[in-house]
């Protein structure tokens, strides 16, 4: 059986955490990268599997999901059964999940309400209101990590990774103020030591060079 393909892009934080999760139950997946901006996924099955043309979207030798957040969940539990990054005990894995819904609800969706208007909208700069709106969350993930190693617990869920990737991206515009969240300032420190943590490292920069290349041309038009 083929490994699940993934069609991804290094700059989106979804697409990179479902990477992640991958690396960190030893699975080896077909990634196909694209450059969203630039329409080159036109050219690929993308929009026959998924009519929302977004990324992370899986192919499962015929099992065809999108979204990062059920996806990662799907490949837990079917190619890493029992492990930690997605814990069996009910309690447990309902704080994992209930981060994931904060990540999918509030802190990335606040992410993409400013990009995209950047990236395929109308806007030409980003506002205050626009940085303060995101940064807003900030102070929810300090409260998670209040006590803890991780956002829910004291072990690496898909909730932390997941997380952090938005915050990664969201940090190139509107960066955490470490010294008011101590919590994520130790946090940061711990998910950086993660074995596969340079896909996000290397992916948040992909994602400020875009956003700097896309500010640069619209001030030139």
């Amino acid at each position: 059986m083929a490994p699940p393909k993934l069609y991804s892009c290094l700059a989106s934080p979804c697409a990179r955490a479902v990477e992640m999760v991958a690396k960190a139950i030893g699975l080896e997946l077909d990634v196909e990268s694209f450059i969203l901006v630039d329409g080159d996924y036109l050219r690929s099955d993308l929009p026959k599997l998924n009519p929302k043309h977004t990324v992370p979207t899986m192919d499962d030798n015929g099992f065809h999901l999108w979204d990062s957040h059920p996806i990662m969940i799907y490949l837990v539990e079917k190619y890493g059964k029992g492990s930690s990054i997605y814990p069996q005990d009910l309690q447990k894995r309902a704080l994992v999940n209930q981060r994931l819904f904060f990540d999918s609800g509030d802190l990335f969706a606040r992410h993409q309400a400013v990009m995209r208007p950047l990236m395929f909208g109308g806007a030409d700069e980003l506002t205050t209101r626009d940085i303060e709106f995101v940064a807003e969350n900030y102070a929810i993930v300090e409260h998670f990590l209040e006590g803890l190693k991780f956002v829910a617990g004291n072990e690496v869920t898909i909730a932390d990774i997941s997380i952090w990737c938005s915050i990664t991206n969201t940090s190139t515009y509107s960066p955490v103020d470490l010294a008011k969240f101590p919590n994520i300032k130790g946090w940061y420190k711990r998910m950086e030591a993660l074995p596969y943590a340079s896909i996000n490292i290397e992916g948040g920069k992909a994602f400020g060079k875009l956003v700097a290349d896309r500010l640069e041309s619209l001030k030139k038009k």
